[in-house]
C-alpha cells in the first residue's frame, strides 16, 4: 500500500509539470507595435498612430530596406476621448492583436505638449502593464506625431530604430540632445520644482513623400528624420527650445555628455582648433550662504586635439596650457548660457532644486512650492571648469607649419 500511495503522489506531482502555457502569445495572432505616435485633433480627442512591423518584410535583417516591395511597417490610426478608448478603436481595424511590449518609441506632437501637456498620457501608458517604461519619448518638432510615425526610412528597415539610433549617436558624438524614458520624465514630474527635458525630432522634406516606397529607393531621400534640439516641459508642458550652446550646456550640467567637439579660436581666426571630449565628469553641490541656497558646478574635462586649421605648436607646454585656457573659456560659456536660458523659463531643468533638497532637506521644504517661480531664478551659481589636452592625434607638427614654411 505505501509503494502504491508513493507512485500515485509522484504521478499527482508530474502532473504540475505538464501543465500548459496559459499565457501563450502566437506571433501570428500579434500586431507588433514598434512605434506609437499620440497627437489631439482639433475636436480636442486624442489621436493615436501606431507604427507595426511586417515580419516578413524585415526578415533579412534590420538595414537596408531598400530591397522589398512591400514596406516593412504598416501604419494603423484611430481617434478617441482618452488613449485607451482610441487603442481599442485601432485594433478593430486590424486582424490581430496589438501588442506593445515591444513599443521601444513614443513620439508626441508638437502641439499636444504645449496646450495640454504629457501627464495625462503618461499616465495612461504607466498603467499598462503590457507597455515598457523604459520607452524612448521625443517631441515631433513643427510638425505631428503622425507624420514622423510614418515616415520610412532607407538604411534602418524600422523607422523607430532610426530614431533610436539617431537619438543615441548624436547623445554620444554631439551632446546636444538626450535620450530620455518614459519613466526618467515621470521621475522629473513628480520630484517638487523640477523641470524635464525631452529630445525634438523633425520631418525634413515632404510629408507625403515620406511615406512612400520611392523614399526608399533614392539614394538622396526626399524626406528624412532628423534630430531637432531639446524641449523644455514644465510641469509635462512644452514651455521651449534649446539648440546650440545651450542645449549642449545643459547636457553638461546634467552630466550626460559623452563626446563632443569644442571649437576655439587662434591667431585671430574663429573656431580654428577643434578639441575632441574622450572623458568628461560633471558635480553639482549645494551650499547655504546668508540663508540662501547657493549652488556650485565643477566640470572636468580630458580631450584630444581634433582639428588645427592654422599653423600651431603643440609641443610647446605654454601653447598647451593656452589652448586648455581657452577650451575652459568656452565651456564655462556654455554653462553659464545654459543656466541663464533655464532661469528665465523659471524651469528648473538643471536638477538644482534636488541637490538642495538631498543637502537641505529641511530647508528646501519651505522652498519647492515657489522654487521654480521665485528661488530658482534668483539663484546664485558658481561654475568651475577643469580641461586638460591628453593628445594631439598621429602628429605633434601641424601640416600647415611646414607648407607655410615651404612659403617662404
Amino acid at each position: 500500500m505505501k509503494r502504491k500511495g508513493v507512485f500515485l503522489l509522484l504521478m499527482i506531482a508530474m502532473t504540475l509539470l505538464l501543465t500548459s502555457c496559459w499565457s501563450k502569445k502566437e506571433l501570428t495572432d500579434l500586431a507588433i507595435v514598434s512605434a506609437m505616435g499620440i497627437d489631439k485633433t482639433k475636436d480636442g480627442r486624442f489621436h493615436l498612430t501606431l507604427q507595426i512591423i511586417n515580419p516578413g518584410n524585415v526578415a533579412g535583417g534590420m538595414q537596408g530596406g531598400g530591397g522589398s516591395q512591400s514596406p516593412p511597417i504598416t501604419i494603423y490610426s484611430a481617434s478617441g476621448d482618452n488613449i485607451v478608448e482610441a487603442s481599442r478603436r485601432a485594433s478593430g481595424r486590424i486582424s490581430r492583436r496589438l501588442y506593445y511590449a515591444h513599443t521601444n518609441l513614443v513620439v508626441v506632437g508638437e502641439r499636444l505638449a504645449k496646450k495640454e501637456g504629457l501627464n495625462t498620457l503618461i499616465d495612461a501608458l504607466d498603467r499598462d502593464p503590457e507597455f515598457r517604461n523604459t520607452s524612448t519619448l521625443v517631441i515631433a518638432k513643427n510638425s505631428t506625431a503622425a507624420d514622423l510615425v510614418k515616415t520610412l526610412t532607407p538604411v534602418d528597415k524600422i523607422p523607430a530604430n532610426k530614431v533610436l539610433k539617431t537619438l543615441e549617436f548624436t547623445e554620444r558624438k554631439w551632446g546636444e540632445n538626450v535620450k530620455t524614458s518614459l519613466q526618467e520624465v515621470m521621475k522629473s514630474i513628480e520630484s517638487p520644482g523640477r523641470g524635464t527635458v525631452v529630445s525634438g525630432f523633425r520631418l525634413v522634406g515632404n510629408a507625403q513623400q515620406a511615406q512612400k516606397l520611392d523614399n526608399l529607393q533614392e539614394s538622396a531621400p526626399a524626406a528624412t528624420l532628423r534630430a531637432s534640439g531639446i524641449a523644455v516641459l514644465k510641469q509635462g508642458k512644452l514651455v521651449d527650445w534649446l539648440y546650440g550652446k545651450p542645449a549642449r550646456g545643459t547636457v553638461w550640467i546634467l552630466d550626460k555628455i559623452q563626446g563632443t567637439d569644442i571649437n576655439i579660436g587662434w591667431g585671430g581666426k574663429k573656431e580654428a582648433i577643434a578639441y575632441q571630449t574622450v572623458r568628461q565628469k560633471t558635480s553639482v553641490s549645494a551650499q547655504v550662504k546668508n540663508g540662501k541656497p547657493h549652488i556650485s558646478v565643477h566640470t572636468r574635462v580630458e580631450g584630444d586635439i581634433g582639428d588645427m586649421e592654422v599653423p600651431v605648436d603643440i609641443t610647446n607646454p605654454k601653447v598647451i596650457t593656452k589652448i586648455e585656457k581657452s577650451v575652459r573659456k568656452e565651456i564655462k560659456k556654455e554653462l553659464r548660457v545654459a543656466i541663464e536660458r533655464a532661469q528665465k523659463n523659471k524651469t528648473d531643468i538643471l536638477g538644482f532644486g534636488e541637490v538642495v533638497h538631498r543637502t537641505r532637506p529641511n530647508q528646501f521644504k519651505k522652498l519647492k512650492t515657489e522654487w521654480n517661480d521665485v528661488y530658482f531664478p534668483k539663484l546664485d551659481v558658481d561654475i568651475a571648469v577643469e580641461a586638460y589636452v591628453r593628445r594631439a592625434g598621429l602628429r605633434n607638427k601641424s601640416f600647415l607649419s611646414g607648407v607655410k614654411e615651404n612659403q617662404k
